[in-house]
């Protein structure tokens, strides 16, 4: 396979590369601002605050002797505290000897048990901020439909012609009083699957009997970065009216076909900007996390559906829009514990663990669909990476952890041979599984 067939279809390498380094640089920011901030409360002195590795291209230092500075290979980052040996945090035995016990109290090595573990904690817990202020924020900048269900933004599909407008409250579809918006998706499984359907309405105050198309069409609202789709040059607005020559007209005999494909190669009519085109794309197999816990496996192409309309919103509350980033963020973490304990089981395959080729073309497929679509990416990143650095692997923060609980239990720290082991044993985990990833993307389908 040659590294140019990874490239998306959107964009070339540059692209690709600078949306991965630049979705890298804020996670890693975030995480190591909170080491940083946290031990500097805690009494820790920060020699160097890092972005990257390398020749350094700036630096400054602050009024707390800090030298913050931006280096040359922006693929990660670090803070090195006052008794480091390096970005490691490894101990500087010839630089602690040298220190007064005063000295020592504003290292990493030196400063009491809860005030390293605070630190070390730190860094992941504000990576899972970074996504619950993301995710938070997102809802409040969108909103949330709003009851009773209102007609917003007109999407431009077949067959809507005028008869639907922005302002129209929908009493009823076919004769079925419409339920509340929270309930809608289940309402439209009720109605006849044609073409054109009855609405009444609610226009300007009086109540208004018209015609319109299918409220939930095989409408292409959103794309999965990467996927065979997205691949394929579908677009967000794009409507799929047949598949193999077969006319559909709801995104759930979308969703039917395609499971039903075994991953055989589908042509696909879809109608653009009032023209029609025939595309051709094979579905692929994916494991999809279920709310249980579980996995799901299915054939998909990575669409999102949407309703002929978007609904009216409102503005949540700061509570329920906080509630709905740490949700978000709880769902992420089961889920990427619950992917990796079924691919250690061979439940599902090893492919779904990708690297860094398969996280930058991530990045940068969600980058060409928008600013909403690639911050949204940056927070789940930022979780996923925030659990991670949570493993308990030594030079992971999670391996630091697991020293300290050490510590805390039996009175003194892992001696210093024995750390040497551990980081070198940590190091090598950490290398074979970056391997591992690695190899799935250049040799998963």
């Amino acid at each position: 396979m040659e590294l140019t067939d990874l490239i998306p279809t959107f964009g070339n390498t540059l692209y690709t590369v600078g949306a991965f380094v630049i979705a890298l640089s804020v996670i890693v920011a975030v995480h190591e601002y909170g080491h940083y901030i946290v031990g500097r409360w805690c009494g820790i002195k920060a020699e160097v605050f890092s972005l990257g590795f390398g020749p350094v291209l700036f630096k400054r230092t602050d009024k707390y002797g800090t030298q913050w500075q931006v280096a040359a290979l922006p693929f990660g980052g670090y803070v090195k505290f006052l008794g480091d040996a390096g970005a490691a945090s490894d101990k500087a035995s010839d630089v602690m000897d040298t220190l007064s016990d005063a000295e020592k109290r504003h290292t990493m090595h030196g400063a009491p048990l809860w005030a390293r573990m605070f630190t070390v904690a730190a860094g992941p817990v504000f990576n899972f901020i970074l996504s619950i202020i993301v995710f938070a924020g997102v809802i409040l900048f969108t909103g949330v439909a709003s009851d009773p269900l209102t007609v917003g933004q007109i999407r431009e599909v077949p067959g809507l012609e005028d008869h639907l407008q922005p302002g129209d409250e929908i009493l009823a579809i076919e004769g079925q009083e419409t339920p509340e918006v929270a309930e809608f998706r289940d309402f439209i499984e009720t109605l006849p699957v044609t073409e054109t359907l009855a609405y009444s309405l609610r226009r300007d105050g009086a109540e208004v009997e018209t015609t319109g198309p299918y409220p939930y069409p095989a409408l292409v609202s959103g794309l999965t970065a990467g996927s065979a789709a997205m691949e394929a040059g579908l677009e967000s607005g794009d409507v799929i009216t047949a598949i193999d020559g077969q006319p559909i007209v709801s995104f759930e005999e979308l969703r039917v076909a395609v499971g039903e494909s075994d991953g055989s190669e589908m042509t696909f009519t879809v109608w653009r900007d009032g023209e029609t085109f025939d595309v051709g794309l094979t579905p692929r197999r994916m494991d999809l996390p279920l709310e249980d816990g579980g996995f799901e496996t299915r054939w998909l192409i990575g669409i999102t559906g949407g309703l002929v309309f978007e609904p009216m919103t409102e503005t949540p509350g700061l509570v329920d829009a906080a509630q709905y980033g740490v949700n978000q963020t709880i769902f992420i973490v089961r889920s990427s514990l619950s992917g990796l304990w079924h691919m250690a089981k061979g439940a599902i395959s090893s492919c779904n663990l990708r690297g860094p080729i398969g996280i930058a073309q991530t990045s940068g497929a969600a980058a060409s669909q928008g600013l909403e679509s690639f911050i949204w990416f940056i927070a789940v990143l930022s979780t996923a990476v925030g659990l991670l650095n949570l493993f308990p692997i030594p030079v992971l923060d999670g391996g630091h952890l697991v020293f300290h609980a050490y510590e805390a239990l039996t009175g003194k720290p892992p001696s210093d041979r024995a750390l040497r082991i551990l980081m070198t044993i940590g190091l090598a985990l950490l290398l074979t599984l970056m391997v591992f990833a690695l190899s799935n993307d250049l040799f998963c389908p």
